[in-house]
């Protein structure tokens, strides 16, 4: 495994691999890595001869009260876990190198950015299509793999590729779970015991209110009583019901459909989600 902190001594070694006729993926990460971030890496390995992985803490997607500072750094082990895997290279740039010009930024990724998770994090997926944007530019990649867990963002990185006319494909990794169901996450690590042991039943509701809908009951009717008993042991930010091709309001022909919500237990913040496909549409 490569392990590159330099933009050009990265882009030139890409440049070779290239000239081979050799295909590039892409993994961004932030670190703290776990399984769901291996499973990212096992799809990029499947599509492509050399696997980059990035591990950069992005301050243009933090805002000022949230955890930037305390993100957990985790290096030592995710260079192990990344040696074990069999990744091609380990990219670990500085924020200079990621914005040599500074952090500031004219990024909108317009309204679906201020939905959702945006309401509550207005500058957030600005500045992760920011640092994506200037991976996929250091990188060049063929690929770029990402997780469903993080949903809104998928939606939004498909966008930006495509209103860039960028040249690369975006591919995404079902959600990996604990064997109790909650969706692994980096911030997973911030819950206490009494907490870890409550956090399953998240999942376990918005599966509850997947059932009732397969089944034909009515989905507000289903969405104000998860909403509900959500609320017996979670702080609810929202939890909401779309078209999952658009995250825009369900009409009458919608076929795919998503169950999404953030929730805060203690201090820690999850969000998880769930796709099926609406009966008899």
């Amino acid at each position: 495994m490569k392990i590159f902190e330099r933009s050009d001594d990265l882009e030139f070694f890409l440049d070779s691999c290239r000239n081979d006729n050799k295909a590039v993926s892409l993994v961004p990460t932030m670190g703290g890595l776990h399984d769901g971030h291996l499973r990212l890496v096992e799809k990029a390995q499947s599509l492509s001869d050399v696997v980059v992985v990035s591990i950069f803490v992005n301050p243009t997607q933090f805002a000022k009260d949230e955890d930037f500072d305390s993100y957990p750094e985790t290096f030592s082990n995710d260079k192990l876990l990344l040696e074990e895997q069999g990744i091609d290279v380990l990219f670990t740039p500085s924020k200079d190198e990621i914005y040599p010009n500074g952090t500031l930024s004219n990024y909108d990724v317009g309204e679906i950015g201020r939905l959702l998770c945006g309401s509550s994090r207005p500058f957030h997926f600005n500045g992760v299509a920011q640092v994506v944007n200037r991976l996929f530019d250091i990188v060049k990649p063929n690929y770029s793999i990402f997780g469903e867990k993080d949903y809104q963002q998928l939606l939004i990185i498909k966008s930006l590729v495509k209103n860039n006319n960028l040249n690369v494909s975006i591919e995404s990794v079902s959600t990996q779970r604990e064997d109790d169901g909650l969706a692994m996450s980096t911030r997973n690590k911030y819950l206490g015991t009494k907490d870890r042991m409550k956090a399953h039943l998240f999942y376990w509701q918005l599966s509850k209110a997947k059932t009732a809908m397969e089944q034909g009951d009515p989905i507000e009717s289903v969405k104000q009583k998860t909403l509900s008993e959500l609320s017996i042991n979670f702080e609810v930010e929202y939890l909401e019901v779309l078209n999952a091709n658009n995250l825009k309001q369900i009409a009458t022909n919608t076929a795919e459909i998503i169950i999404i919500s953030a929730i805060r237990l203690g201090e820690t913040r999850l969000i998880d989600n769930i796709v099926f496909r609406r009966p008899n549409v």
